[in-house]
């Protein structure tokens, strides 16, 4: 294998359990299975010698003019990597067949179907697992030439592969050469599974092709329900697609990214394991899905969320805590993998994630937003266990805690925490009184004014004229961008207009939004990082509803130009332009579908004002 490739040189693949990255050059370099969160199979994403990876392409040895494209097909989430050479035309397409199903399963497949258009070609399979995260050693059994046995603490991976490809071993790994001509059709299946189950029945032509069919068809019935018919339906189809392969299916979790580890800055010591459910992101993600239609994500989630709040036990023994495992379990310990290189040398590599345990009081709004989304809040069940967290709120709020950021550098009165704060009783209030629901709203009603004054009088910088990251300093904070999105403010307010003129001159850069300036507001971290794809995209929106439309169109286009070859967004765009931090972010995608949603309808808006009759 060559050095490691781009981090958005990469499609993703999954079946609402697990997801895996395929590099253009045919490598999945990343799975973890059975679930998003489990130790990795395939990691050389984090470490191209110890990481394991599985690799199938055209044989660079006897073909090495070959050039490359990788594409989905259209509204799907199946890859296909073309390899276009003097010889002839072939490509692997990958795929997992989704299961939608609400029971969590142990045994998962990966399919890989090798096809020839034109022309005669030779490939090279290799299958490279290192399993738990490249610390434990496996066994390989043959049990015929195209089925192999590859056996690591707890997990049974089996190779199955069809004719003509025959597998040899090499070491305790398995590997292939072979050969197809225009028309043939070849298949590679990877079956990981937790249980020690049976064998897999036969592999064959025919049976590929029908698993092909049906990854293709589920996703076409599941894109067949958005109500998305803007400008940009291929992105926002895309970010959909995205979205719900980040969701765990069995609970309607969605998680932060696919990956961890992967660095903001290449190098540094800012690389971190997204593979867990932010109450933060998941409320956000599934309030993108439903504006464009998929209201059965929302519904999971809000019961999620509701068994979250009666199930307690977090860390900081508040009732909720920012993340968890997408089975709800609040427990990640952090663990540094030191035998693991990192990506490009960016260590620690680090498994779990010790922010888990912060105060962070955000999430207490984002939860009553995502709680308020719909009218199924579990009966008197889900009432009761919100109330009792609103009341329990009204002694809290006013607490520092660590920010929306995750800082390590101490508790701070962060301005972003009291907006959302401010949301999570203006919403609990709106649910009682929408859905005639016993509540103390004299409480409720005290602590949300209390909190609007509060950010007027101690979030307000006059010497910036603009709302502040924390009430110690006049540091601006691009996680502000969301306060006429969630009705703190409205977007012509002149407060607010020269907020987003102060932010324009201090944290954009091209259209391009950095979150913060860690030199200014130091995080608790070293080194920096580079803008951050969810903050440009709020830009975008916080523009558009501003009344700036030109500037905010731009500012869209110039953010799509930096979407990977397959429309895919990292964490952030590095002072290169390279993508950076993990992939692909929930984060990123939702705030792209909304981002896209405010552009359309103001530009309808403005387009309808210009046709209005003039007699």
């Amino acid at each position: 294998m060559s050095a490691y490739p781009p981090i958005a040189d990469h499609g993703l693949i999954g079946d609402l359990q697990t997801v895996a990255l395929v590099s253009s050059a045919g490598t999945v370099d990343w799975w973890c299975t059975p679930r998003f969160d489990s130790p990795s199979i395939f990691g050389s994403l984090l470490d191209q010698a110890e990481g394991g990876h599985c690799h199938l392409a055209v044989d660079l040895d006897q073909v090495p003019d070959v050039t490359v494209k990788q594409l989905y097909l259209a509204d799907t989430a199946t890859l296909l990597t073309r390899f276009m050479t003097p010889d002839g035309v072939g490509e692997v397409a990958d795929y997992m067949v989704p299961d939608p199903s609400p029971e969590a399963t142990d045994r998962h497949r990966l399919h890989r179907t090798v096809r020839v258009v034109r022309g005669t070609l030779p490939f090279t399979l290799e299958v490279r697992p290192r399993f738990d995260y490249g610390r434990a050693p496996h066994t390989l059994k043959l049990l015929d030439e195209s089925t192999a046995l590859m056996q690591g603490p707890g997990t049974d991976l089996f190779v199955q592969t069809s004719a003509p490809i025959t597998l040899t071993p090499d070491g305790q790994d398995a590997v292939a050469r072979f050969t197809l001509a225009a028309g043939e059709v070849a298949a590679v299946v990877l079956t990981a599974d937790a249980t020690g189950g049976p064998r897999p029945d036969p592999l064959n032509r025919e049976r590929a092709l029908a698993d092909f069919d049906r990854c293709r068809g589920f996703w076409h019935d599941w894109l067949h329900a958005s109500t998305y018919r803007g400008r940009w339906q291929g992105m926002v189809n895309r970010s959909a697609i995205t979205l719900k392969l980040l969701t765990y299916a069995p609970t309607g979790a969605p998680i932060a990214a696919a990956t961890m580890g992967l660095p903001e800055q290449i190098g540094g010591e800012r690389n971190w394991d997204y593979r867990y459910t932010w109450i933060r992101d998941g409320s956000l993600t599934v309030r993108a899905l439903t504006k464009l239609g998929f209201t059965e994500e929302a519904i999971a989630f809000r019961h999620w969320v509701r068994d979250r709040f009666e199930a307690g036990g977090t860390a900081a023994g508040y009732p909720l805590q920012i993340m968890y495992r997408v089975d709800g379990d609040p427990r990640m310990p952090e663990e540094v993998l030191g035998h693991w290189e990192g990506y490009r040398g960016s260590a620690p590599v680090r498994a779990g994630n010790a922010a888990a345990d912060q105060v962070q009081l955000d999430i207490y709004g984002e939860a009553a937003y995502a709680f308020g989304e719909g009218n199924d809040m579990g009966a008197l069940r889900g009432w009761r266990a919100f109330t009792t967290l609103m009341d329990w709120f009204c002694d809290r709020w006013n607490v520092p805690d660590e920010g929306i950021w995750e800082t390590r550098g101490g508790r701070q009165d962060f301005t972003y925490s009291r907006l959302m704060s401010w949301v999570a009783f203006d919403r609990a209030i709106r649910l009682a009184q929408t859905h005639s629901r016993p509540a103390d709203i004299a409480r409720w009603t005290a602590a949300r004014d209390a909190i609007f004054l509060q950010i007027g009088e101690r979030g307000w910088s006059t010497e910036r004229q603009a709302f502040v990251q924390n009430y110690a300093s006049d540091v601006l904070d691009a996680s502000l961008l969301l306060m006429p999105k969630v009705g703190f403010i409205s977007s012509t307010d002149p407060s607010w207009l020269s907020t987003l003129d102060a932010m324009d001159r201090d944290l954009v850069s091209d259209s391009l939004v950095y979150r913060y300036d860690p030199a200014a507001s130091p995080d608790g971290l070293r080194g920096s990082e580079g803008t951050f794809n969810l903050c440009s995209f709020l830009y975008v929106e916080a523009l558009a509803r501003a009344g700036r439309i030109v500037q905010a169109r731009y500012a869209f286009d110039k953010m799509l130009t930096y979407a990977n070859h397959v429309g895919l967004f990292a964490e952030e765009i590095g002072a290169s332009g390279e993508q950076l931090g993990n992939f692909p972010q929930a984060f990123t995608h939702l705030a792209l579908i909304d981002a896209a949603l405010a552009l359309d309808e103001e530009l309808d808006r403005r387009s309808a004002w210009a046709r209005r009759p003039t007699g």
